[in-house]
């Protein structure tokens, strides 16, 4: 069974290649569509399409905003002694004859020689070695990141298992209401029928007037219709995968059906669960919309 993923996520993957430190950072939220965003500095365009073209084949929905941030490292530069120069000078010094009155050279007076002592910055890495290890790091960050989505597709896939469970226990529900019993359907249907005897209807207008009322008042499509959908959105959950359009859209059919079972309903009580029902499923389209 594959698993569902969110399309919200962060991942983060740096390393230092000679004097440079790099970092990528990926961030990604709720989109239609798939949408990848790169922010790279001048000259690394080449890596930051090859971290696009991971993204667009790994991921199929979310907006993504990729940068990566490169700076000099900033430490302690090493200091060479020059010792070659060093003895040619010891000796210099040794053979010229010491005038009167003149201390010995010494070993600090001769290191504080210009050119004895020598400090080197560590070389700036070359572009191919820096750009494999931007490439290995975007391998990272990617993987990061489809983790990061899928640990919150687990989450996600808790909280919209028990909102399905919900939508079926109060599908059923209304299903077992007393106000739908053949008995208190008649009830209603003579009180109203007594109601329009009064006017100046003819008895086949009557009739007539009987039988809509009959038919408004019936909810049997729609609660075959929420246990459909209800059955058709656990199917999507044990399948996995990419299936947050599919379940946005059963949010849809379930938001249809309780609406219209809360426009027939007859009876406060069943009323009262098509409401229950609307506020469920309205929970149950905000969170599918956070699903891949």
């Amino acid at each position: 069974m594959a698993q569902i993923a969110s399309m919200t996520g962060f991942a983060r993957a740096a390393g230092t290649t000679g004097a440079m430190q790099w970092a990528w950072e990926v961030r990604s939220v709720n989109g239609r569509g798939l949408d990848v965003r790169v922010r790279v500095p001048n000259g690394f365009e080449a890596v930051g399409e090859t971290a696009r073209t991971a993204l667009q084949k790994t991921l199929s929905r979310g907006q993504c905003q990729l940068t990566l941030t490169l700076t000099r490292s900033e430490g302690a530069p090493r200091v060479r002694i020059n010792e070659t120069l060093l003895a040619s000078l010891a000796q210099a010094v040794a053979r010229v004859p010491r005038p009167e009155g003149v201390a010995p050279a010494t070993m600090d007076g001769l290191l504080g020689i210009r050119g004895v002592v020598e400090a080197e910055d560590e070389a700036a890495p070359d572009a191919d070695s820096l750009n494999r290890d931007l490439t290995e790091g975007v391998v990272r960050l990617v993987a990061d990141l489809v983790e990061a989505r899928r640990s919150e597709g687990r989450q996600l896939e808790e909280v919209v298992s028990g909102q399905i469970a919900r939508i079926a226990a109060l599908t059923q529900a209304a299903e077992d209401d007393p106000s739908r019993r053949v008995d208190a359907v008649r009830a209603r249907l003579a009180a109203t029928v007594e109601a329009l005897s009064q006017t100046s209807l003819d008895p086949e207008r009557l009739h007539l007037e009987a039988v809509l009322l009959a038919a408004k008042a019936d909810v049997r499509e729609e609660l075959d219709r929420l246990k459909a959908h209800g059955a058709a959105a656990r199917e999507l959950l044990a399948a996995g995968g990419a299936i947050g359009r599919r379940l946005d859209f059963l949010a849809q059919e379930f938001g249809r059906e309780a609406n219209t079972l809360c426009a027939k309903a007859g009876d406060i009580g069943l009323s009262r669960i098509g409401l229950d029902l609307k506020a469920v499923v309205e929970q149950f389209r905000e969170q599918v919309q956070n699903i891949e």
